[in-house]
């Protein structure tokens, strides 16, 4: 029984996240996350969604971009939220890829490769 709890546990943090942007009634675009668009697509158009949708009337998804996980979507949204309504559009028409708005992720050197390199040039050296 463990072990099934388990697994759905795990199977939760391996499902994609994506990056979805709606067109609203009043021509803007709403930025957000989801495991499942169209099921939060749906939400906002019941009224459920966030305050934003609430009150401007989603039309259409025009975009979505599926990433590796929620930390990554998080970061996307974040980039995403800070363009203007020009290049937001500019990403749905496909001008502008996540890529390019998005700084580079520093990745921090393994410690324990640092180590080994060590080791290896002190038994060398």
């Amino acid at each position: 029984m463990r072990g099934i709890a388990v697994f759905a546990f795990s199977q939760r943090f391996l499902m994609p996240w994506f990056l979805y942007l709606i067109e609203c009634a009043d021509g803007s675009l709403y930025t957000g996350i989801a495991t499942d668009v169209e099921a939060r697509f749906a939400k906002h158009v019941s009224g459920d969604g966030a305050r934003y949708t609430r009150s401007r009337k989603p039309v259409a998804v025009r975009a979505s971009f599926e990433l590796s996980g929620r930390a990554e979507a998080s970061r996307a949204e974040y980039w995403v939220k800070r363009l203007t309504a020009a290049r937001k559009w500019k990403l749905v028409a496909g001008e502008l890829t996540l890529v390019e708005i998005m700084p580079p992720v520093e990745i921090e050197a393994d410690a324990s490769a640092d180590e080994t390199n060590e080791r290896a040039d002190v038994e060398a050296g």
